[in-house]
């Protein structure tokens, strides 16, 4: 079938829903998480290698098979995980058919739409490099990070979705580049935290190498992140305090004082009962609430309005 007669048959299809739309979007924020979350889960099980290739399990089979080195469990767990991964793919490459058949078309919400699936895929290559190269703690922290990228922009995407004009918010001129450096803070942050993973006990297998510096001097470095990070946050409260009254936006901020105050806690009692595996997934989730209650924050406090120059011809 030629192009032409393909795009002409994909533009006649109907508009969805806006409903639609958005649910899907956030499909994809709680998708992106979770395939963070389900890798921490692979690595304090110690099932990283469980399949010992990429991007079939084992030599010769795509799915698990009875292997003398290689526990079934920890087959399956890590090959759950790469199940997982075609979830969030279809859901990704979901978002996208739908930002491409909305009418009018966006090139905003259509990019933002378009690096899901995009996403998707750098991830599956980064998965099957940290098995190539035996889980060394940078690729893991690697693929880790666009993890965080991902959740980062889906959330984005969902505030891309409603077509509809919308009312500038009034904040605080400082406001805006306070949240700017609050995100920097946070990528150190986050950062500091793969590097206390990476030379902490859970390395995905007993046999990886881990970093070779002092886990105690890391995490006192990941919670001064944490303290800068929550200074920064009050300071937001209070210019929010002094120049809006936007009770979404104000929503908004709490949640992230909740979420950050709540990791931070998880994160000392992890510190403090020797990194349990449990605590451990629970803090990866706490991180990727972070990024997402953060990037509704930065959201709130940057409304958009569609421009004839952002829509693209049908």
């Amino acid at each position: 079938m030629p192009l032409e007669t393909l795009k002409a048959r994909i533009d006649a299809l109907p508009t969805p829903s806006t409903r639609v739309q958005r649910a899907v979007a956030i499909a994809v924020v709680v998708t992106q998480a979770l395939i963070a979350v389900t890798g921490s889960v692979v690595r304090v099980t110690g099932s990283g290698l469980g399949c010992s290739t990429w991007p079939q399990c084992q030599p010769g089979s795509l799915v698990p098979v009875s292997h003398p080195e290689f526990a079934a469990l920890n087959q399956w767990i890590e090959f759950g995980n790469r199940l997982l991964t075609g979830v969030v793919g279809i859901v990704a490459f979901a978002a996208f058919a739908l930002a491409y058949l909305a009418r009018p078309r966006r090139r905003h919400y259509v990019r933002l739409a378009l690096a899901m699936p995009v996403g998707v895929v750098v991830q599956a290559v980064l998965g099957g490099l940290t098995v190539r190269f035996d889980l060394l703690w940078w690729t893991v922290a690697v693929h880790l990070m666009v993890s965080a990228v991902m959740v980062w922009l889906s959330v984005l995407l969902v505030d891309a979705v409603d077509p509809a004009e919308r009312d500038p918010v009034r904040v605080p001129s400082a406001l805006p580049g306070l949240l700017t450096g609050s995100v920097v803070v946070l990528v150190g942050l986050l950062i500091a935290g793969t590097m206390v993973t990476g030379a902490g006990p859970h390395a995905g297998d007993p046999e990886t190498p881990r970093l070779a510096l002092p886990v105690e001097t890391l995490a006192h470095v990941h919670a001064a992140f944490l303290f800068v990070y929550l200074g920064m946050l009050l300071a937001a409260g209070l210019l929010l305090r002094t120049g809006t009254s936007s009770r979404t936006l104000w929503r908004r901020y709490w949640i992230v004082v909740a979420v950050v105050l709540a990791q931070g806690a998880l994160g000392f009692v992890q510190f403090w009962t020797g990194v349990p595996e449990l605590l451990v997934s629970l803090h990866v989730l706490g991180a990727t609430a972070v990024v997402a209650a953060t990037s509704a924050l930065w959201c709130g406090t940057r409304a958009r309005t569609t421009t004839p120059a952002e829509l693209v011809a049908a």
